[in-house]
């Protein structure tokens, strides 16, 4: 499968996003450490249910991301090899896209809400990008606003969910989607 230079762009910034230590490759310690990052952000202990739910999906994630760059669990991918596994379906369809998106994105929620009232004050999702993907205070303040498409102030993990898919499946570059991860180079 061709994707456009559009996608390529935000695949080239998801996958920095991934690289967690800034190495140039993504293997499955970025994973691990940066799943450890949000839950140490949160105040949840090593062994708590939320913690390791959490890292035990963002390491599926690896996993499944491993299988489809065709690299061993504890070798590393590059950016090039980010793009490939996309190219030959890493995302497979938009009807299995939720299924692999939205265990992660619950075992998130149960770590980064901490009012447990099912939605993210732009302090938690200031906390958490900040400790997932380093991104600023500057950017998540934006990409929340663009996600809280309601302007209830809150984003859920349905309205996470969608920005994630619009960011794979949409080529609006003003669409919510495109800014999930803040602006593009």
């Amino acid at each position: 499968m061709a994707f456009s230079e559009f996608l390529d762009r935000k695949l080239a910034r998801r996958f920095h996003t991934f690289d967690y230590d800034g190495d140039g490759g993504i293997d499955r310690s970025d994973f691990m450490r940066a799943a450890a990052a949000v839950a140490d952000e949160f105040r949840h202990p090593a062994g708590s249910p939320a913690r390791t739910r959490l890292v035990e999906c963002s390491l599926g994630l690896w996993e499944h991301l491993a299988a489809a760059a065709n690299v061993s669990n504890d070798g590393s991918i590059s950016v090039d090899e980010y793009k490939k596994a996309f190219a030959e379906g890493l995302l497979v369809t938009e009807e299995s896209f939720e299924a692999g998106y939205r265990p992660f994105l619950e075992a998130l929620m149960s770590v980064c809400d901490t009012d447990d009232d099912g939605k993210l004050s732009i302090s938690e999702h200031i906390r958490w990008t900040g400790a997932l993907m380093n991104l600023s205070e500057t950017d998540a303040r934006e990409i929340h606003r663009r996600l809280d498409t309601d302007e209830d102030g809150y984003i859920t993990t349905g309205d996470l969910l969608s920005a994630i898919h619009d960011f794979y499946f949409d080529e609006d570059p003003d669409g919510v989607g495109s800014w999930l991860l803040g602006p593009l180079a």
